[in-house]
């Protein structure tokens, strides 16, 4: 069997509700590992946000930062950081119509605002996080490759305006500020040449729309029993739920495990 380069994302996918992986989730990935596969998690978490699933199921590899970072046992092998320059204009209309903003590391994130807490924690929480420090100077002052922009999708933004930056839907309350072209996809097919698997061998799982590209663009893409419909139609088929052993159950179908 040729090697496999299999991507996770992390919650409400490799995740279950309680923020854990299922017993059968972590009996595949290592199956996946024995049998010499290269397993990654792709996730819109910074390092620091993944490194305790890194280290309990023992990742070599990690898709940080909705993309904006590779790593290789913690060494960067692909990164993708803002520009300050860019995100001037962008941040100074959501701030003129009071949209709160944060900004991501690769092991911090902080707000640069104030204008409705309440919003950024209800977000943040829907991934085990909570409200950031505030600091209006981090992304000056720090290498960053995420932003985060708290607003709805109400809001009348005219993304396309804003060149050199795309932004990514993660919450009915935020979306990811990344960099034009960036994405799960883009570096997952990085990591995949990298390691001299060809694209057609590499396996992406996800529930998000921030998945949506990646299970297009990935050899065969999976989407979990409980993610949204617009990812069930973009993914080649549809697993069980993160609760369900989904999984274990897809993994076995394409079978990888026994």
């Amino acid at each position: 069997m040729k090697r496999k380069l299999i991507a996770f994302d992390l919650d409400g996918t490799l995740l279950d509700e309680q923020k854990q992986p299922l017993e059968s989730t972590i009996k595949a990935i290592q199956q996946l590992k024995d049998q010499g596969h290269a397993v990654t998690i792709a996730t819109g978490r910074n390092h620091l946000l993944a490194k305790e699933v890194i280290d309990t199921l023992g990742f070599e590899y990690a898709i940080v930062c909705n993309g904006s970072v590779a790593l290789h046992k913690e060494r960067i092998v692909f990164e993708q950081p803002l520009s300050v320059d860019q995100l001037a204009p962008c941040l100074e209309k959501l701030h003129q119509d009071a949209i709160d903003t944060a900004f991501v590391s690769l092991d911090e994130t902080k707000r640069i605002t104030a204008f409705d807490e309440a919003k950024m924690e209800e977000a943040m929480h829907s991934f085990g996080s909570h409200l950031p420090e505030y600091d209006e100077q981090f992304h000056y002052n720090e290498t960053v490759y995420q932003g985060l922009a708290f607003y709805d999708e109400a809001y009348p933004l005219d993304e396309a305006a804003f060149e050199g930056l795309s932004f990514v839907r993660w919450h009915p309350k935020c979306v990811d500020i990344i960099p034009k072209h960036g994405s799960k996809a883009k570096t997952l097919l990085f990591l995949a040449n990298h390691l001299g698997i060809a694209r057609e061998d590499t396996i992406a799982f996800g529930d998000g729309l921030n998945d949506i590209e990646m299970l297009s663009q990935a050899g065969v893409g999976i989407a979990m029993g409980n993610a949204k419909e617009e990812v069930k139609k973009c993914a080649n088929f549809v697993t069980d739920t993160n609760e369900n052993d989904g999984i274990h159950q897809a993994l076995v179908q394409l079978n990888l495990i026994g």
